[in-house]
């Protein structure tokens, strides 16, 4: 009787080892995506990791990333400036904006961060795109964040706040480089701007006036003298032409 008992034992555990080692044909391995393992998609498919959804800004992370910028409106501007509490530049308010709600670090100028990203044209901008203009003289000035309807969000200038602009006005269309979509995948790529619009920012400077006088030849009028030492400049030529 015992030695049945001890076969069966044995038999039994014979078994279990058996079962164990074998594959689990239940729960099949996942194939790669996109090259990825299996692990790396477990940890992609996190709900705690937002940006993981972020492939395109049609996902769900993209609405994230606008309600974040939104609730900044009314912050006010201020040169270097990044975080809420003490004011936000353009590209203070862009970084500040993709840290909490994407997890992306993006570099800290607008000019530094037109060199990453996904390059889109004008007509292909969607929700979460980054869009840069010439405001101060040079390519890539400033930055703001696409939000749809030909609107985006941004940090203006020194004395105003956070506010919405519509990117058909004249002065944002004229001022108007290029577009970046930037997501996990492209956030530190280089980005194409062999596309990008190259303009002139600024104020136009005004063309020289030209004096007439009746029977005499047009010429063009001197420019305002500028600064202490335009003037003493002038005030010497005039001295010099007396003699």
């Amino acid at each position: 009787m015992k030695l049945q008992l001890r076969l069966s034992a044995l038999a039994l555990a014979g078994f279990m080892v058996f079962a164990q080692a074998a594959p689990d044909k239940a729960a099949p391995d996942k194939p790669p995506v996109d090259g990825k393992t299996a692990a790396d998609s477990s940890a992609a498919d996190k709900p705690d990791d937002p940006i993981s959804k972020y492939a395109a800004p049609q996902e769900d992370a993209v609405g994230d990333l606008l309600l974040q910028a939104m609730s900044l409106l009314g912050v006010a501007y201020r040169f270097g400036g990044n975080t809420p509490d003490d004011g936000l530049d353009c590209s203070g308010f862009i970084r500040y904006v993709f840290q909490k709600s994407l997890r992306v670090n993006l570099p800290r100028t607008a000019a530094e961060m037109a060199k990453v990203g996904k390059s889109v044209g004008r007509g292909e901008l969607v929700p979460g795109d980054l869009v840069f203009f010439n405001t101060r003289g040079f390519n890539y000035s400033h930055v703001g964040i696409y939000m749809g309807n030909n609107k985006f969000i941004h940090a203006p200038r020194t004395g105003k706040n956070i506010e919405v602009a519509n990117l058909s006005q004249s002065y944002w269309s004229a001022r108007y480089n290029g577009a970046r979509r930037v997501n996990r995948s492209t956030a530190y790529q280089a980005a194409d701007t062999s596309d990008d619009v190259s303009v002139k920012g600024g104020a136009k400077k005004a063309e020289a006036q030209v004096k007439c006088r009746k029977g005499k030849k047009c010429k063009a009028a001197a420019e305002p003298a500028r600064g202490k030492k335009a003037a003493k400049a002038s005030h010497a030529a005039k001295k010099k032409h007396k003699r």
